[in-house]
């Protein structure tokens, strides 16, 4: 079974919402302009790169990432890599030609049905609400968490507020940066 990684950068009360400065948000951009960049803070994010054999989307940020990513150098490594986009409204014609295969499920007995295929793992970025349901449905594997010291109050939250039981996790590796930053990789515990 291909692990399922949530990749995310997240305020300490949770949001996700609008990191890179996505217009119409209060707090847009809180990645950038509200914390002094470090590198090695961000170091994950290239090794997620090389470890990952495919990433999943869903649609609001395929929308966001497609038109801007197949073209920057710091996502090279994603351009070949397979692509999956959870929605139920896009169709084929809504793909952009290039940024390598893109294949569209429509639910997440899809996704289930991805992770039983043969393969490494494969990477959630941005995804709110999709990485909600994701975690709801079990799905979920490991978390890397950027934590960013802020409290954005207003916004999508990275988990559910669903009621259900305790989803227990184990802390793999973390690291505290002069910046703030927590780098935090949990896998779940089943």
């Amino acid at each position: 079974m291909r692990t399922l990684i949530s990749t995310a950068f997240v305020s300490l009360d949770g949001v996700v919402e609008a990191p890179g400065g996505e217009a119409g948000y209060r707090n847009a951009g809180w990645t950038f302009k509200d914390v002094e960049f470090l590198p090695e803070a961000f170091a994950i994010k290239g090794r997620e790169q090389q470890e990952a054999t495919a990433m999943l989307l869903g649609r609001t940020s395929y929308e966001a990432f497609s038109p801007v990513w197949p073209d920057m150098e710091d996502f090279s490594d994603y351009k070949a890599m397979p692509k999956y986009v959870v929605s139920t409204s896009l169709t084929d014609d809504d793909l952009v030609p290039n940024w390598g295969r893109t294949t569209i499920l429509r639910s997440l007995d899809d996704v289930a049905a991805l992770k039983e295929t043969e393969g490494g793992p494969i990477i959630i970025h941005g995804s709110a609400t999709l990485n909600r349901g994701l975690s709801d449905a079990g799905l979920i594997d490991r978390y890397h968490l950027l934590v960013f010291p802020l409290l954005l109050g207003a916004g999508k939250r990275l988990f559910s507020d669903t009621d259900k039981d305790t989803q227990k996790l184990g802390l793999v590796e973390h690291e505290a940066y002069a910046n703030g930053l927590q780098m935090n990789v949990f896998d779940v515990v089943r």
